[in-house]
C-alpha cells in the first residue's frame, strides 16, 4: 500500500480507538459497564448492530463461499436476519427487559432453572469465540493478501490489534463498545461501497455479468447464470433449495437470541421502542452491504474464473483490493475491515465476559464480592475471551472456506439452545423440560457432527444429520424433548413463566440482585405522547419482511 493508504488506515481506525478510551471515562457501575445505564438511543444502537453483525469475516469469506456456491447465503442477511431480528426484539428480549436480568443465560434461571444458565453461558462463549477465530483467520488472510506482510508480521498486527480493542472495552463497557461501533460502521460502509464499485465497473456491470454467466457452466455443467439464482442452484448433493433457505433462516433466527453480543445492545435500549427500532434500522443497513459482498463473489466467476480451485476462493477479496483499488482507495477498503474486526472483537468481548461474570464466576464460584471487584473480573475476563479465538485456527483451516466450518458448528448446540429460549417465552413447558429439551438436542447434534464430520455411522440416517437437513432436525428433536418433558411433568400455569424466583445467595453480598436496582425505569418509548402512527415500529417490521420476502423468493430466485 502507498503512504496515503496507510495514512488513511492510522487516522481512521486510530481516532475511533482514541475516542472509545475517551468514552470508557464515564463507566462508573455495572448497569453501566453492561448495560449503558439503559440510555442507548435507537440510532446508535442501529449503528452498532448493524457494525457487529457485518465483521471482517464476512467480507473475505461471503465473496469466496458465493464464488463457490452462488447466492443462496444471502437468506441468513436479509430474510433470516429481518424475522431474527424481530422476533428477538418483539418479542423474547422485552421479556428479559422487563424481568430486569443483565444477560440472556440470566433469564433462563428464571425460566428452568441454574444448570440451563450455566450451560447457555457456556455454549455461548464457545459460539462466539469459535466466530473471534473465523476473524482473526480472515485478517490474516486480508494481510498477507493485500500488504503482502510475512506470518510473523501478521500475527504481530492482529496481536496489537486486540491488545488495543481490549483495552477500551475493558475499560469502558458497552457505552464505548456502541458509540465506537456506530463511528465504524460508517467507515465499513465506505470502505465496503468502494470495493463494490470497483468490482462491479471490473465485470462491465450488471448486464455483462448476466450475460457472460449466461455463456458459461462450471466444472459439473451447471449453467454459471444458476449462481444467481437461489432456486435454481444446485450444490455437490442436489439439495432442495427451499431446505438450504430454511438452514439459512434458522441460523438468523437464533442469532439475535442465542447471540448475547446483540441481545446486551436490545437489553441497554431507552425504552421498548428504541429496541425495536434499532433492529429494523440495523437491518436496513445489513441488507444492502451483504448482498453487495455476496454478488462479488458471483461476479468473481465472471472477473477471474481461475479462482475455481474451492481452497483459494477466501482469497478472492484480497485479491480484488489488489487489483481494483487505486491508492487511497484501497486504504479505506483496508480501514473498513480493520474497523469490522475492531467492531466485532469488542462485542463479542464485552458480551461474553459479561456472561461469564454474571452467569459463572458470581453465581457459582465467588459469590458474595462486591461491585468493583466482579467490574475487575469482567474486564481481565474480556481479555481471556478475546485470546481465546486463537485456539480455532487449526479447526477453521481444514475447512474450504471459513463460513462452512461455523455452519458445522452451529447444530451441535446452538439452534438447540435457540429451541428452548422460544419454547420458553412461547409456550408453558415446565422447568425441567429446558435441560431436557438441550440434552436431547446437543445429543443429536454430536452424533451428526460425529456423523458428517469424523466417522460415517451407518446406522444414522444422512437425511438426519445431513448439514442443511441438521438444522430443522435439530429444532424438530428439541422441541418433541420438551413437549415430551410436558407431559411427564405437565404444563405450568399461564403465569408462572413470567414469574422472577430469585436465587440462593450469600448473607454478606448478593451483587447480582443488588446490581438490578441501579437500573432505570422501563419505558415503553422515549416520547412524553403516544407514539405517531408514522412511527410505530409494527409498520416498518411488516415493510421489512415484505421486501426480504420479495428478495429471496422474487429477485434472486
Amino acid at each position: 500500500m502507498s503512504w496515503l493508504d496507510w495514512l488513511i488506515v492510522f487516522v481512521l481506525n486510530g481516532s475511533v480507538i482514541a475516542f472509545g478510551f475517551y468514552l470508557a471515562r464515564g463507566t462508573k457501575s455495572s448497569s453501566d459497564w453492561f448495560l449503558g445505564g439503559r440510555s442507548l438511543p435507537w440510532w446508535g444502537l442501529g449503528l452498532s448492530i448493524f457494525a457487529t453483525s457485518v465483521d471482517n469475516a464476512d467480507a473475505v469469506s461471503l465473496t469466496g463461499y458465493a464464488y463457490n456456491h452462488g447466492m443462496h447465503i444471502i437468506t441468513a442477511f436479509t430474510l433470516a436476519s429481518v424475522c431474527g431480528a424481530i422476533l428477538a426484539s418483539f418479542i423474547v428480549v422485552p421479556v428479559l427487559y422487563r424481568g430486569g436480568f443483565y444477560t440472556n443465560a440470566e433469564y433462563l434461571e428464571t425460566r428452568y432453572g441454574k444448570s440451563i444458565r450455566t450451560i447457555s453461558a457456556l455454549i455461548q462463549i464457545q459460539y462466539r469465540t469459535s466466530m473471534l477465530g473465523l476473524m482473526i483467520w480472515s485478517i490474516y488472510l486480508m494481510l498477507q493478501g493485500i500488504l503482502e506482510f510475512s506470518p510473523v508480521q501478521c500475527w504481530a498486527l492482529i496481536v496489537l490489534l486486540v491488545i488495543f480493542t481490549a483495552a477500551y472495552t475493558t475499560w469502558g463497557g458497552l457505552t464505548s463498545v456502541v458509540w465506537t461501533d456506530a463511528l465504524q460502521s460508517l467507515i465499513m460502509m465506505a470502505g465496503g461501497i468502494t470495493i463494490f464499485c470497483a468490482v462491479w465497473s471490473a465485470s462491465g456491470g450488471w448486464s455483462a455479468t448476466v450475460q457472460k454467466l449466461s455463456e458459461s457452466t462450471d466444472a459439473n455443467g451447471q449453467p454459471l447464470i444458476n449462481w444467481l439464482h437461489i432456486g435454481q442452484f444446485q450444490d455437490s448433493q442436489s439439495t432442495s433449495p427451499y431446505l438450504i433457505v430454511i438452514g439459512w433462516t434458522i441460523v438468523g433466527l437464533g442469532y439475535y437470541t442465542v447471540n448475547h453480543t446483540q441481545t446486551m445492545r436490545l437489553m441497554g435500549a431507552r425504552s421498548l421502542w428504541d429496541m425495536k427500532m434499532a433492529t429494523l434500522f440495523g437491518c436496513l443497513l445489513i441488507m444492502p452491504i451483504m448482498i453487495g459482498t455476496t454478488l462479488m463473489g458471483v461476479m468473481g466467476r465472471v472477473i477471474v474464473p481461475e479462482f475455481t480451485d474451492h481452497s483459494t476462493a477466501d482469497q478472492l477479496f484480497p485479491y480484488f483490493a489488489n487489483q481494483f483499488l487505486a491508492p487511497g482507495f484501497k486504504g479505506l477498503v483496508v480501514a473498513g475491515i480493520l474497523s469490522a474486526a475492531i467492531s466485532t472483537f469488542d462485542s463479542i468481548g464485552s458480551a461474553l465476559s459479561a456472561l461469564f461474570t454474571r452467569d459463572i464466576y458470581a453465581r457459582w464460584i465467588c459469590t458474595d464480592q462486591t461491585e468493583k471487584h466482579y467490574l475487575k473480573v469482567t474486564r481481565w475476563a474480556t481479555i481471556g475471551i478475546l485470546l481465546m479465538g486463537f485456539l480455532y485456527i487449526p479447526f477453521i483451516v481444514r475447512y474450504d472456506n471459513m463460513i462452512q466450518a461455523f455452519r458445522t458448528l452451529i447444530p451441535i448446540f446452538v439452534t438447540p439452545l435457540f429451541t428452548i429460549y422460544l419454547l420458553g417465552v412461547l409456550t408453558r413447558v415446565p422447568r425441567e423440560s429446558g435441560l431436557v429439551g438441550l440434552l436431547a438436542g446437543s445429543l443429536f447434534g454430536l452424533l451428526g457432527f460425529i456423523d458428517r464430520e469424523l466417522v460415517d455411522l451407518e446406522w444414522l440416517s444422512p437425511v438426519l444429520t445431513e448439514k442443511w437437513y441438521a438444522f430443522p432436525c435439530s429444532m424438530i428433536v428439541t422441541t418433541i424433548a420438551m413437549f415430551a418433558a410436558a407431559t411427564k411433568w405437565g404444563w405450568l400455569k399461564k403465569e408462572a413463566p413470567l414469574k422472577q424466583k430469585q436465587p440462593e445467595v450469600s448473607p454478606k453480598h448478593d451483587w447480582l440482585s443488588e446490581s438490578r436496582q441501579e437500573l432505570l425505569e422501563i419505558k415503553l418509548s422515549p416520547f412524553s405522547k403516544p407514539v405517531p402512527q408514522y412511527l410505530n415500529p409494527n409498520w416498518y417490521a411488516i415493510l421489512l419482511i415484505a421486501i426480504s420476502f420479495w428478495i429471496i423468493f422474487g429477485y434472486f430466485w
